[in-house]
């Protein structure tokens, strides 16, 4: 496709297209935001039953105090109830959903043979709001037979997430990049702000499922947004990067929920912290790409001209020279475009036209298993990491901040090694540090933790690399489609995940065995796909089904030149 000619006239990545990729990427904080919010939105801290009467007295093992607040920071249900005694001399053992009356006890003491009368907890809880000031938890008494409620927020906004993926990526492939940045970002910021003013729980999680899908919507056509305005040089850097945003995003959820422990204070700031991004998106262009495969020339010139002056550039690229040497027509094009649009019947694609071949059936069902395991094993490794012990918020500070070494490892490995020699290694890699983890003794916390990380570290890379090398798998015509599928896929793996990991009720060691297993198998079935380091954005279906089939010594040429031209480029950003 020769569209890929602008980036060797006007620039790979200068000045024009460093001020779109910073603006987009900044967005994309707000979505790391939102994924990871209901972390602390619906913490559950410690409770029990509350009493009618005043507590003058509390005992808890060895333990005693004056009131509940002196106990329930280190009280554990695990351990046994709380015993008080109210004002008027009765004796009350009280655990989480329900509480028990002490028939004639003659001593206050922890341990009691008596007679009880068992009540169950009627709405009515003591919380713990040493960690936990307020919560949605605590705020709608989100416990005991309501506690599903809770449980229920975070499968939902995933539903929304994977919703949200295949229609607006459907969607920006009809309408262009730009209307859906816009939009979604936009009801990105109002929908955050409305969440924290829902009022009752099922506003809330209807408002949290719109929420999910737009910032779905933006993180998947931010994507192709900033792929199809960068160059070969540094495409792989700028597509793995935004990844680098929304590791950022967790990180700034962790800090905003160690200083604000108030649900819905915490809410409007994380909402309102990227809202800047609407002063300018309004003035972002429609890709070069996706006018040319509309059709808009006397656009895409427009595009050309303002790309050229901005850099300091004269532009001597007119919109013609962008077409394939058999459709040039020269000037008439643009003189006869409005005449001839009209009389094109322009080929509306579904999903179905990812599976137009054997060929882009294998390729299609090998990416989307390579989006699910990422998600999936992602989760598996994240949730499994809770062994680290500490203060929560460090925790998640860390977890986000894990992900950008491998990131960088990514995009090092990608641009010398290729797409698919990163990918494969890094899934076989997370598969052999589950495995490992199955065999390391109970014991030997540490050696667990550095596997556990070692597969996170591994997943992240291919997880990151999945994004682009979808781009660059499929054409410009169905490009968002694709991505915007894959990430559905992705989402059906968070959802899976959670009960993954209730699997090790069953056997322990039972989730990382099912990730190993998948992670192993995908990495081998990775090998078969094409490899894309160096080649162009292809535009139509064939161009797509010919990647990694019998390429013209030209083309070779030309791909290996535009590979070692990327690699000069990455490694004077690396010594940078």
């Amino acid at each position: 496709m020769t569209v890929e000619r602008i980036f060797d006239e006007l620039g790979h990545f200068k000045r024009f297209q460093a001020c779109l990729y910073f603006a987009a990427v900044f967005q994309a904080v707000a979505c790391g935001i939102h994924y990871l919010a209901s972390v602390f939105l619906v913490e559950t801290p410690n409770f029990v039953c509350s009493m009618p009467d005043n507590i003058t007295d509390v005992l808890y093992g060895n333990m005693t105090g004056s009131s509940l607040d002196d106990i329930l920071p280190v009280f554990n249900a695990k351990n046994g109830p709380l015993v008080v005694r109210t004002n008027d001399g009765e004796q009350w053992e009280l655990s989480r959903c329900q509480c028990a009356l002490r028939i004639n006890p003659k001593d206050f003491t922890y341990n009691f043979d008596g007679n009880k009368t068992v009540k169950a907890c009627k709405g009515n809880f003591v919380y713990d709001h040493t960690e936990v000031y307020q919560s949605i938890v605590t705020d709608w008494d989100l416990v005991c037979e309501r506690e599903w409620l809770a449980k229920l927020c975070q499968p939902t906004f995933m539903l929304g997430v994977l919703i949200g993926a295949l229609v607006f990526g459907d969607i920006a492939d009809r309408v262009g990049r730009v209307r859906i940045l816009m939009f979604t970002s936009l009801c990105q910021f109002a929908l955050g702000v409305c969440v924290a003013f829902s009022g009752n729980y099922y506003f809330f999680v209807v408002l949290r499922f719109f929420l999910a899908m737009v910032s779905s919507g933006y993180l998947v056509v931010v994507f192709v947004y900033v792929t199809e305005f960068t160059g070969i040089k540094v495409r792989t850097w700028t597509s793995m990067h935004v990844h680098a945003a929304f590791a950022v995003g967790i990180m700034v959820v962790a800090l905003t929920g160690y200083l604000v422990r108030v649900w819905w204070i915490y809410q409007i700031i994380l909402s309102t912290c990227t809202s800047p991004f609407l002063l300018f998106c309004w003035k972002f262009p429609e890709t070069p790409f996706y006018l040319m495969a509309k059709g808009h020339y006397k656009e895409t010139q427009t595009l050309l001209d303002t790309i050229a002056r901005f850099n300091g550039l004269d532009c001597r690229l007119r919109a013609e020279d962008l077409l394939e040497p058999a459709d040039q027509n020269g000037k008439a094009l643009l003189q006869k475009e409005s005449e001839e649009r009209p009389s094109q019947a322009e080929k509306k694609l579904t999903i179905l036209d990812l599976f137009g071949s054997w060929r882009m059936v294998g390729r299609t069902c090998t990416v989307w298993a390579i989006w699910f395991i990422g998600s999936l094993g992602y989760y598996v490794f994240s949730l499994g990491s809770v062994n680290l012990g500490g203060n929560q918020y460090i925790n998640l500070f860390l977890a986000g901040a894990v992900e950008l070494p491998s990131y960088l490892v990514g995009c090092f490995a990608m641009d010398r090694i290729g797409r698919k020699r990163t990918c494969a290694p890094a899934l076989l890699l997370a598969g052999i540090a589950c495995m490992l983890i199955i065999v390391v003794p109970a014991d030997i916390e540490v050696l667990a933790i550095a596997l556990c990380m070692t597969g996170k570290f591994a997943i992240a890379i291919a997880f990151g690399l999945i994004y682009l090398y979808t781009c660059e798998l499929y054409p410009t015509i169905i490009r968002s489609l694709a991505v915007g599928s894959g990430s559905m896929m992705c989402r059906v793996g968070s959802v899976v995940a959670p009960f993954c990991v209730y699997l090790a009720d069953v056997w322990v060691y039972l989730p990382q065995l099912i990730v190993g297993i998948l992670a192993f198998i995908i990495g081998v079935l990775t090998l078969l796909l094409p490899e894309t380091l160096g080649q162009p954005l292809t535009t139509t279906l064939e161009e797509a089904e010919a990647l990694g089939h019998e390429p013209s010594k030209k083309a070779s040429t030309l791909g290996n030149k535009d590979a070692e031209d990327g690699l000069e480029m990455n490694q004077h950003m690396d010594s940078a």
